[in-house]
Order: C-alpha cells, then structure tokens, then sequence
C-alpha cells in the first residue's frame, strides 16, 4: 500500500523519520511531505495557502498507481481532508493524527500569531499542557531547531470542500491529546467542532495517550497504529 504522510505546523517530510521504518518494514510504500513555503527556514511563504498545500498532496496522489492511505498530523488532517475531497475515488483510508477533517468554510488556526507571511512556532508558554505530554526539554529542542514557519495563508485560510463522496472514505482517528470517548460524545451533543468528522460514514478510533506530537514521543507505538489502521483497510477490502 502506497501511504502519504503529511506533516502539521512547523513540520517537513523528517518530521516522520522515526515512523516510516516500521511502516516500510510491514511492506508498504511511504511518501512523506515537505508542504509548498516549508522546503526552509527561509523560504518564501508569499501567496501560499491552504489550497497549495491541498494541491501538493492531490498531485502526489494522481502520481501514484491505485488507491492510497492519507495520514494527516494536526494541521495535516485539514489538508488531507482537502485532498479526499478532490480524489475520493483515489483515497483508500484517511488516517487523522491527534486531528480530524476541516469542513467547508473552516480554518486551521487563525488566532496562531503570523509575521509577515510566517507563523513561526510559539513558545512553548503559549501551548496547552496537554499538547507538551511526554515531550521533554530534548525533544522539545530539536523541534525547535527543526521548526519551519508556517505559511499564513495555510493556517488563516478558509476550507473550500466541493465533493460529498468524501464521506464515503473510511477514516481513522488516532487521539493523543483527547480520548476517542470524548471526541464520540461530542458527536452526540453535536458539537461543531467534530460536525464534519460526524459526517464521514465509517469511522474508527485508535487510543494513543501523549501529546500533540506522537511522531516524536511515541514514534512506535503510532506507527503500530497506522499499521493496525491500514491492516484494517486489507481486511475490508478482502
């Protein structure tokens, strides 16, 4: 299986080095993303918005042959949710990493401070304790010195979603931060941050307790959880 990793905020392709070993020792095939403004420190991240970084991931995804995964981290959900959207007939499973799907008129984060065309990464004073779980003063440094602003126009810019087939696309949910019970009981109560999520027709829940970023504090264990999502993929469609 062909599985596209997509990064969140301040994050490029090597932000998955520690996850993708085990994914392509079960035998799979991993493309994992540098998004369009995020190749430097200092690049140019002008007129770059979300659609471009929609964009980037639909023209790998034309590339590759048959259906593919989608594994989307935080602000990574939003984009590949885009990209389902544009291909729902190429998506095999939209995987969402400590995320979920972005609905139609929805931003990422438009309260993320910007500088000029740039979001650089916050303080980590700035985060909620919840994000910072298991991600001690070593892991938190090399995020730092790896950081890549974020475009604004990705992280201000509004969701245009255009095909209603995305429902259709299985979805899994990995929580970290949030347990799956609380995310179920806010679809019941029909909160508006998970109404699009309710809308997707087969969707399951992986438990992953840690922070915001599994990637680097629990590299094994979410990788283990793609697998078990992927794994499932095999089984329905067999």
């Amino acid at each position: 299986m062909d599985i596209i990793l997509v990064p969140g905020f301040w994050l490029d392709a090597s932000s998955w080095e520690a996850v993708v070993p085990a994914l392509e020792a079960a035998g799979h095939r991993t493309h994992s993303l540098t998004l369009p403004g995020k190749e430097a420190v200092d690049a140019s991240r002008s007129g770059i918005n979300l659609q471009d970084h929609i964009d980037a991931v639909v023209q790998v995804l034309d590339g590759l042959p048959g259906k593919v995964v989608l594994v989307g981290h935080s602000g990574g959900g939003a984009i590949i949710h885009g990209a389902v959207d544009a291909r729902p007939q190429k998506v095999e499973r939209a995987i969402y990493v400590d995320s979920g799907p972005l609905g139609e008129g929805g931003v990422i984060n438009d309260e993320l401070r910007a500088v000029g065309d740039d979001v650089p990464l916050p303080r980590w004073e700035d985060f909620d304790d919840a994000d910072l779980v298991d991600l001690d003063d070593g892991l938190r440094q090399a995020f730092r010195v790896r950081a890549v602003p974020e475009p604004r126009g990705v992280a201000y810019g509004k969701q245009q979603l255009h095909d209603e087939r995305r429902y259709d696309v299985p979805a899994t949910v990995i929580t970290c931060e949030f347990p799956s019970a609380m995310l179920r009981e806010w679809i019941a109560a029909g909160h508006p941050f998970v109404a699009e999520l309710a809308r997707v027709r087969d969707v399951e829940y992986i438990d992953l307790p840690t922070g915001h970023w599994p990637q680097f504090t629990k590299p094994k264990e979410l990788a283990r959880a793609i697998l078990a999502a992927v794994d499932r993929t095999d089984v329905d469609e067999a």
